[in-house]
């Protein structure tokens, strides 16, 4: 039966299944799931079909709910429907947008944020899912894309109304793509051709949306547990947290499945104190932030055995998702995974994005060597990636890869003192300099001939070192820390 409220026109139906009222709001959604017996339902004209049961949702804790409204390029949304998916990496959730004329988006979780997508129309049929492999580039309607994931789903749980509804936990392809525009090409494999959609990211607070969930961050029901290794309390706090450290024997405990029946977990020795504490609350960039993780990582070059390392902090805001803050031996820096993949040269000597051309600095192998807190990834101590690091004077830009995923991010330098200011450690500032805030900034207060001095002490040390080494052959040389500025991330546009 169709019915009117105000410019709005929906359908509703009872459910074959109780009887319930099954509402459609969007003319694209073909199926829906009844929220009272959790019945799968077809729509067959004015009439429904009952098609099985879906399984209970897993509670995701986030600010995102049934019916929550907001605008997009000015035109407005509503949420009607979510999908749940799982993955070798953990889980995350799609939520189905009705937009104006009978359209639908899909607002989905993005490396902590949230990227916005249409469903897009392809010139040319897609390739198999197994001819897209990671870090391959394949045009699509004139547009170059990189291949940034591959991986195996399956639809784990739904709610709402649905316009396409993959079975339930048969696992399929999901393809994401890049470019250096900004845009996320999603190809779902569920189906024969392909869905494709494209999208670029968005921030929550930038949608203007009403109707959230409140506190969600905040309400710990449900989200505590013994840890599998000492059985001492466990409280996870984050709504999408897939791995998190026990404070008490420092074990790493895998969230990807859940926290109910047996839990993963592996031993760490010799904990590493940060030195900003978890749960510190800093304000960078104008942004309110909450220190939630800590890695630290080692690094080598291929070939090199001599190692460096580096430190990363996760921060979360609620509105803005997740950032990283890391803490290297050449200075600190503030950066964010890109929703785009840059184009690199094939040397990997530069890469560009958004219009600017960065210089690769380094190219190291990098491995995880100590974590604490709590991820939106599926951390693992001894996770390696291949990692390369570009600059552009105090602008940043990082790649990571692994088997699965090829990851960017990017950001800027911060000053050290900023960053002790930021979290109120004004008192230890001095523990936060590095390399980059180097002694010649007070060199306007010394005399001309002391500075001559001190060049002419540096040409000798610098001959006497070339002497030195063009007899025992060439050495590594100083290698900055660099960091990945990112991390190993949950992948993808969806995830």
């Amino acid at each position: 039966m169709a019915e009117e409220s105000g410019s709005q026109r929906y359908y509703r139906a009872p459910c074959p299944g109780c009887g319930a009222p099954v509402e459609f709001r969007s003319a694209q959604s073909a199926y829906a799931v009844c929220p009272y017996c959790q019945s799968t339902v077809v729509r067959q004209g004015d009439t429904l079909a009952r098609t099985g049961k879906m399984a209970e949702l897993f509670d995701d804790f986030s600010p995102l709910q049934l019916f929550a409204a907001g605008r997009i390029q000015d035109k407005p949304f509503t949420l009607v429907g979510r999908l749940q998916y799982s993955y070798e990496g953990g889980r995350w959730t799609e939520w189905i947008a009705a937009l104006d004329g009978d359209r639908t988006g899909i607002l989905s979780e993005d490396n902590g944020a949230f990227v916005f997508a249409l469903p897009f129309d392809l010139q040319r049929a897609a390739p198999p899912a197994a001819d897209l492999r990671v870090g391959a580039t394949a045009a699509f309607n004139g547009q170059n894309y990189t291949v940034a994931s591959n991986e195996q789903v399956a639809l784990v749980s739904a709610q709402g109304e649905l316009p396409r509804l993959p079975a339930l936990g048969r696992p399929f392809p999901v393809v994401e793509l890049r470019n250096d525009k900004g845009l996320v090409l999603t190809l779902d494999y569920d189906a024969d051709p392909p869905g494709a959609y494209l999208g670029r990211a968005v921030q929550l607070e930038d949608l203007q949306l009403t109707g959230l969930r409140d506190d969600s961050a905040k309400d710990e029901k449900g989200r505590s547990f013994n840890c599998p290794n000492c059985g001492a309390p466990v409280t996870v706090n984050l709504a999408d947290s897939k791995s998190i450290t026990c404070g008490s024997c420092h074990s790493i405990i895998d969230l990807s499945q859940g926290i109910g029946g047996e839990l993963r977990h592996a031993t760490q020795d010799e904990p590493v104190r940060p030195l900003i504490a978890l749960g510190s609350m800093g304000q960078l960039q104008g942004v309110q932030w909450q220190a939630v993780g800590f890695q630290h990582r080692m690094g080598a070059a291929p070939g090199d055995d001599e190692q460096f390392g580096w430190d990363e902090y996760l921060l979360y805001n609620q509105k803005r998702g997740f950032t990283f803050l890391v803490d290297a031996e050449d200075g600190w820096s503030v950066v964010k995974p890109t929703t785009g993949a840059p184009t690199m040269t094939e040397n990997g000597s530069s890469a560009s994005y958004l219009g600017t051309r960065y210089q690769q600095q380094y190219a190291y192998n990098a491995e995880t060597s100590y974590v604490a807190g709590e991820f939106y990834w599926q951390v693992q101590r001894g996770q390696k990636t291949f990692n390369r690091d570009f600059a552009n004077g105090a602008a940043l830009l990082s790649m990571e890869r692994s088997a699965n995923e090829l990851t960017w991010s990017s950001g800027s330098k911060i000053d050290s003192a900023a960053v002790a200011a930021a979290f109120k450690l004004d008192g230890k500032k001095e523990m936060f300099k590095r390399s980059d805030a180097t002694p010649l900034s007070s060199a306007s207060k010394m005399g001309c001939g002391t500075i001559i001095l001190i060049i002419v002490v540096i040409l000798v040390l610098l001959i006497i070192l070339s002497t030195c080494s063009s007899s025992s052959g060439a050495g590594s040389g100083y290698r900055s820390s660099g960091g990945s500025y990112g991390g190993y991330s949950s992948g993808g546009g969806h995830k």
